[in-house]
């Protein structure tokens, strides 16, 4: 991680769960990382948590709406400004709403693509741009996908959702080709965890708080920090290893 310290990245969705375990973990290890959320207060707070405990980094908290694509570009634009671009892209942010495909609201599915899969677009564009226009070549873009982006959980509730999370993998796998058409070091990976124990499922059922608990309940989570952990490990790979996909699942359901 030494050739990483003193760099720039983006971590978004940084407010809570994986994102700010992820924050959290790059600013100890010496990196610049612009933290963006719809609310910054949790960020503000784990920023001064940061400096107290004297981590080498330093953690900048973004008001960003992830959803509206303004919003980001004028986010990179200050960052541009502020701290010349990004190296590192961590597209966190994601979410869910309980829409079958039978029955779903249309509001709900749009804003599932706009943050699930545009944002995450959009921010991989810029940031890729920022890498070019600077004249890096080894910057690195992490997307957080999911064991919902190879296969469909039977549920109804969460099939839109595991759609956009198919996209992800999809993105990836063609943003891969595409830097190595560019000719570039530029690197890709995509994290795919199983159930993570954070605020996600009680988001997703804010309507149902018992079937978000039973969510955890009913089966081996992993902890964000297992994420954060994963993070680190793709970004200390050799410059020469590309790390593609990295499926983290509790070992209780490795088969």
């Amino acid at each position: 991680m030494e050739r990483w310290a003193g760099r720039v990245a983006l971590v978004t969705g940084a407010s809570v769960g994986i994102g700010a375990a992820v924050a959290r973990v790059l600013v100890q290890h010496g990196m610049k990382v612009v933290g963006c959320a719809r609310s910054v207060d949790k960020i503000e707070k784990l920023a001064a948590e940061c400096q107290s405990t004297g981590y080498s980094g330093m953690l900048i908290p973004y008001k960003c709406d992830l959803s509206n694509e303004d919003e980001i570009l004028s986010m990179f634009s200050a960052i541009k400004t502020l701290h010349r671009g990004v190296d590192v892209c961590i597209n966190n942010a994601g979410l869910a709403h309980a829409e079958p495909l039978l029955s779903g609201r249309t509001e709900g599915w749009r804003n599932m693509l706009d943050v699930n899969v545009l944002a995450l677009s959009i921010c991989t564009r810029e940031v890729y741009q920022s890498l070019k226009e600077r004249n890096v070549d080894d910057g690195h873009i992490i997307n957080i996908n999911s064991m919902g982006g190879h296969r469909m959980v039977p549920s109804a509730d969460e099939h839109f959702y595991c759609a956009t999370k198919y996209a992800v993998t999809a993105l990836t796998e063609g943003l891969q080709q595409e830097l190595r058409e560019a000719k570039t070091h530029i690197r890709a990976t995509c994290i795919s965890p199983g159930i993570v124990e954070t605020e996600f499922a009680f988001r997703h059922h804010r309507n149902d708080p018992e079937k978000a608990a039973a969510t955890y309940e009913s089966i081996k989570c992993l902890k964000v920090e297992d994420i954060a952990t994963a993070v680190i490990y793709i970004l200390s790979a050799p410059p020469h290893v590309q790390i593609g996909d990295l499926q983290v699942r509790p070992v209780e359901q490795v088969s």
